[in-house]
């Protein structure tokens, strides 16, 4: 793992919305392959530094580059071919009501290629089967669990196979039992396929269930306060603020 091949590299990222900075000079790598966990407490810039990275918003300074090519500077043309490569989960879903899970998964076929139907609706069922929603074809975002929706929501980002996944907060609002069964599914898509995975997160138990490495953000600091393992982290960090990360979320797990 030495030769490692950095996928995504943040290098002094600076973002301010007005006089307000919420992050300030950070840098860091995303290995080919690996899941990497964006930790923190709320307010931290954890969902913005995302945003940033797949281009919905742009920094104050530094550079995003992906895949060997320059976010910050390339065309509208350029990131939408770049984002062609990239599979994003957002928080809600973001599943469209009035259309089924099919046609839902889909989408991103009918924009980006020129597939038959008969191709997309096999991709489809595929993708559907993966993240074990076989037969759910026809059912509309409604009928489903907040779990199924967050499978269903990620069968659709992994319909032009991506090679890097991006999940903002993929266990929101769902119970342990279902955050656990996530976490098995973003496992096995990680080891079966290869991809590379970027996880907004502040739960603990996804935490150290998928991360291979995790940097935290901190709002005070408006920057990286803990990067590497987990467990490495909670148990031998120097920093009262790691600690108390860690800490609390056992706390609020038990209350």
């Amino acid at each position: 793992m030495d030769r490692r091949e950095a996928v995504i590299i943040v290098e002094g990222l600076t973002v301010r919305y007005g006089d307000n900075t919420v992050l300030d000079n950070v840098s860091f790598e995303v290995y080919k392959g690996e899941i990497f966990v964006i930790a923190g407490g709320s307010g931290c810039g954890k969902s913005t530094l995302l945003k940033h990275i797949i281009g919905l918003e742009t920094p104050y300074s530094g550079k995003i580059i992906i895949n060997g090519v320059n976010t910050t500077s390339i065309d509208a043309e350029g990131m939408e071919k770049l984002r062609r490569g990239i599979g994003m989960l957002f928080q809600g879903s973001a599943l469209f009501g009035s259309m089924t899970i099919g046609e839902n998964v889909a989408l991103p076929l009918t924009e980006f290629t020129d597939l038959s139907q008969n191709a997309m609706n096999l991709i489809v069922k595929m993708k559907l089967g993966m993240v074990d929603l076989s037969g759910y074809e026809n059912h509309l975002p409604s009928e489903l669990s907040g779990g199924m929706k967050k499978r269903a929501g990620i069968a659709r980002a992994m319909a032009l196979e991506p090679a890097m996944l991006f999940l903002d907060e993929p266990s929101a609002g769902l119970d342990p039992v279902t955050t656990a069964e996530l976490d098995m599914l973003i496992k096995k898509i990680n080891e079966g396929i290869g991809t590379t995975m970027v996880i907004v997160t502040h739960e603990l138990e996804t935490i150290f269930n998928v991360a291979h490495r995790i940097i935290m953000l901190d709002k005070e600091t408006k920057g990286i306060i803990a990067e590497g393992d987990a467990k490495e982290l909670k148990e031998h960090s120097q920093n009262h603020r790691v600690r108390n990360f860690f800490n609390r979320q056992v706390e609020d797990k038990n209350n």
